[in-house]
């Protein structure tokens, strides 16, 4: 076994071990993908065909876990003032309060146990990994605005190119539809880190 299978076999585990408490919960492991991403997601990637790509599943699949939480009471459905075919979903105070119990929060918990060394290196590779996953399969990468080529300015003026407007503060850290992953980014951050291994 090579050195790369090693490393997606970690990947594949840690993917199952942290789905692997789900089983006490009243929730299903697409239920809590589904409400993760609705958390996490900007305004404009909130819609059910972002989320069935997010999950890699079917438009179909994608509305009925939709649907599911819907009946709960942990997701609201907001029409567009201006097209009342759009549709985006927020988290009511019911899916925020069980999004407390998350059981991904375990590997945030052993993530969060790591040397600040090993932290950093995983947060610059799995976006790339991100990125090259959806190069080779040819399917929407997800990403946040630091990571992202349409991105320019920082926490004080923000700017994305995608949709040619400012952005709000609270947009900087979500999962985003138009993502596009910037190579000059993680040239830089490995030149970073270059720097500070000699």
């Amino acid at each position: 076994m090579t050195s790369t299978d090693e490393i997606a076999e970690l990947l594949v585990y840690l993917g199952r071990a942290a789905r692997g408490v789900d089983t006490g919960s009243e929730l299903t492991a697409a239920q809590w993908t589904a409400l993760r991403f609705f958390a996490r997601a900007n305004d404009i990637s909130r819609t059910p065909s972002a989320f069935a790509s997010f999950h890699a599943t079917t438009r179909g699949t994608a509305s009925q876990t939709i649907k599911s939480l819907l009946a709960k009471g942990y997701l609201s459905r907001c029409e567009a003032a201006d097209d009342r075919r759009s549709v985006r979903y927020d988290l009511t105070d019911a899916g925020t309060q069980v999004m407390c119990g998350d059981p991904l929060r375990e590997l945030s918990d052993a993530i969060d146990r790591l040397d600040a060394g090993l932290k950093s290196a995983l947060r610059q590779a799995l976006p790339a990994l991100v990125g090259q996953l959806a190069d080779i399969r040819d399917t929407v990468a997800f990403g946040t605005c630091g990571d992202c080529r349409h991105f320019s300015g920082g926490v004080a003026t923000s700017y994305c190119a995608c949709v040619a407007a400012e952005l709000a503060p609270a947009d900087l850290g979500r999962l985003c539809i138009n993502f596009a992953a910037s190579q000059d980014r993680t040239l830089v951050l490995h030149s970073a880190d270059k720097r500070k291994t000699i």
